[in-house]
């Protein structure tokens, strides 16, 4: 070890003594929680105490959504790579107000924290199981990161270690508290069935081409760190999506994410699946998951059969994000950018006063072209469903594309993505609310987005069996 290496490693030994001395008293003694007792904070207005596991990019979002959200209080900060995620989520903490006691060892942190109510793990898939299961039996409610693992049968020991304990375990498939993605679920798809009965889905999350990522070279993950915790390199360790056995590619990190919310609007879990996949990607030696991916998926319903498409690509951006919704009397497009949700009415076969119905009670936004062509007409509210007969009959109306008209919805979302998921997290830890995505939800979600890298393995259609999507 030369001069330089050996003053770095005293100030890392430093910076972790001394900040975890700052109001911590070190106290060793093991911390003893009971599933049955209420939850510190959960019947008052005192803080909820929080420690997050995983400060490195998706950590640190989940990290500033909390710091937006009254009443919380950071007592720990957990990172492997304590030159800099930890070094980094520990300052920006500090500065906001927490005390944030920084750790290496999640264990460690477990054992030296008294203190603690929650915890948030925002680890690589391949550790969700182990650090959730440690917080649970720590007595601490648990918010994990989705895909809830990089294994089914991990997801499901994460489900038994949450009935074991009796605490809370939220699943981050942030779009089951997103207020768009909650509205045009109660209102369009149960209150007034706008989209009529659902034939078709399609879905995809298109991105450009992935660069692996980097490190600074002079603040690396010391070799004997990363071997311990399973990497065999900072390649592996800064790109562990792409490797079998700690992520399960972009399918899967992504994917569960929009095939949660198939299963959700279809109020069902798929019968089979079958998929292709390549690595089209450059710069991609030595990956072992596909970079894109095709996969369709067969549902069956009450009200009949559904054909569900859904892809990724990664090299081509077009139309980013969005699922789709197809029914016989309208069209949902949704995504978690809210500009782009927009509803496409079937105007064929009697549904128009249907539909001006919904624009008159407010259930859908007029889009702006068509305020402009209602204004010129001098429209009133009682001549609105004439108005729009007129629209219709017409083959383009002052210029409007009639094959592109649609309605927006009258609910935006104006926080960040993941912010009301938390705030949903925190307010069933105060018994304020229920879980919006507890761990069955989450286990049905990556039992349907696993199969899909099964598929493209074995080359043909793969079917679900009754009792795979029950713990």
């Amino acid at each position: 070890m030369n001069e330089r290496q050996s003053i770095q490693k005293m100030d890392r030994r430093r910076f972790l003594r001394s900040a975890t001395a700052v109001s911590a008293g070190l106290v060793l003694a093991p911390t003893v929680r009971s599933a049955a007792s209420p939850t510190a904070g959960a019947s008052d207005d005192s803080p909820l105490h929080v420690a997050l596991i995983g400060a490195g990019a998706q950590g640190q979002v989940l990290m500033d959504a909390c710091r937006r959200i009254p009443g919380i209080r950071f007592e720990a900060v957990c990172d492997i790579w304590e030159a800099y995620n930890l070094r980094r989520g520990y300052r920006i903490l500090q500065r906001c107000g927490h005390p944030a006691r920084p750790y290496t060892d999640y264990e460690e942190m477990l054992h030296r924290e008294e203190n603690l109510d929650a915890a948030i793990v925002a680890t690589p898939d391949c550790w969700h199981a182990r650090h959730t299961i440690a917080c649970l039996d720590a007595g601490l409610h648990v918010y994990c990161e989705a895909p809830m693992s990089n294994g089914v049968e991990d997801a499901r020991r994460m489900v038994l270690a949450a009935r074991r304990t009796g605490k809370l375990l939220q699943i981050g498939h942030q779009r089951r508290s997103n207020p768009q993605y909650r509205f045009c679920h109660e209102r369009f798809l149960h209150e007034v069935t706008l989209l009529g009965r659902i034939i078709a889905v399609n879905g995809q999350w298109n991105r450009g081409v992935q660069v692996p990522l980097g490190w600074p070279r002079q603040a690396p993950v010391d070799p004997a760190v990363l071997s311990k915790y399973g990497y065999e390199s900072m390649e592996r360790f800064r790109n562990w999506r792409w490797y079998k056995g700690l992520g399960s590619g972009p399918v899967v990190d992504l994917g569960s994410h929009q095939l949660d919310v198939y299963n959700w609007f279809l109020d069902a879990q798929p019968v089979s699946v079958q998929a292709s996949g390549y690595i089209n990607q450059p710069n991609c030696a030595g990956h072992e998951w596909c970079d894109t991916v095709m996969a369709i998926y067969d549902y069956r319903t009450p009200q009949g059969a559904v054909a569900a498409s859904y892809q990724v690509l990664s090299g081509n951006r077009y139309e980013g994000y969005v699922e789709k919704f197809l029914g016989d009397k309208g069209t949902l497009a949704i995504s978690q950018r809210s500009d782009r949700t927009r509803l496409y009415p079937d105007w064929v076969g009697g549904q128009m006063a249907q539909w001006v119905a919904f624009l008159k009670e407010g259930y859908l936004t007029v889009p702006p072209e068509w305020r402009v062509w209602l204004e010129r007409q001098r429209v009133t509210e009682e001549r609105l469903a004439e108005a729009f007969a007129g629209l219709f009959v017409l083959e383009s109306p002052e210029g409007i594309d009639l094959d592109r008209l649609s309605c927006s919805v009258p609910i935006k979302m104006d926080t960040p993505p993941h912010q009301p998921h938390l705030e949903n997290f925190f307010a069933a830890i105060r018994g304020e609310a229920e879980l919006a995505c507890p761990a069955k939800i989450g286990y049905e979600a990556i039992v349907t987005v696993l199969k899909v890298n099964e598929a493209i393995a074995a080359g043909r259609k793969l079917d679900f069996a009754p009792g795979d999507f029950v713990v």
